[in-house]
């Protein structure tokens, strides 16, 4: 196989490398693509001898690897229906881990290849290429179900919230016909009423703070539902 020697001003595909744990499940199963993508160009680079590449593409490995783990692990730490619809996604009779840990030694092994200068890269290369579609595919499907799990939390969380809201101006309602009681016995009492008629004029202001964070708060639901 013919080897061409790149340039030395050639920049490196390696990505930075971001803490995984500051990133969305969702987000980190559509970096994954992203990543499979960066992995086959690196790849290719470095078979026609960039050693440059050769080093970004074992970096974007290990990070789509600790990614990947990540990711199939995420089970665990759901609630049971989201589990379940992860696992399935992964694990069931069409899941495509298989296929994505496919792809992902296909990568482990071509790299060996061209560090060992063997004869065989060109195969595993092109092996690697064709294998494209499929991981795409796979990938794709993967960030899917976690584009559902990631829906069904926020539909759960704004129904939680909306639950909230309408305990606390039911609370609320309350305040206002004690408030209301108490104002009216404090005027009975006239003059032996005046300490009662000051609590319940605060408690009055109370309740009108709650209603007016009550009405923040569904606004901030809707468009958070919107939004979603």
């Amino acid at each position: 196989m013919a080897v061409l020697t790149s340039p030395p001003s050639k920049p490196s595909l390696a990505p930075s490398r971001p803490r995984s744990a500051d990133i969305s499940l969702l987000n980190l199963a559509a970096r994954q693509r992203m990543l499979s993508q960066r992995l086959v160009l690196q790849t290719v680079l470095a078979a026609q001898g960039s050693a440059q590449q050769l080093e970004a593409a074992r970096r974007t490995l290990a990070l789509f690897s600790d990614s990947q783990a990540r990711l199939v692990d995420t089970p665990r730490t759901l609630e049971t229906g989201s589990a379940d619809h992860i696992r399935q996604a992964y694990r069931g009779p069409e899941g495509v881990s298989a296929t994505i840990d496919a792809f992902a030694e296909q990568v482990r092994s071509t790299l060996d290849l061209i560090d060992r200068n063997s004869p065989r890269v060109g195969a595993s290369v092109a092996t690697l290429v064709a294998s494209t579609d499929q991981v795409l595919e796979a990938l794709n499907t993967a960030t899917s179900a976690f584009d559902h799990v990631t829906k069904a939390q926020s539909e759960s969380l704004m129904r939680e919230l909306s639950q909230i809201v309408s305990s606390i101006q039911t609370v609320a309602r309350e305040a206002k016909v004690v408030s209301f009681n108490a104002q009216v016995m404090a005027a009975r009492a006239g003059q032996h009423g005046r300490e009662f008629a000051v609590v319940a004029n605060v408690l009055s202001g109370i309740t009108s703070e709650i209603d007016g964070l009550s009405l923040k708060a569904v606004s901030l639901a809707g468009r958070s539902r919107l939004a979603g």
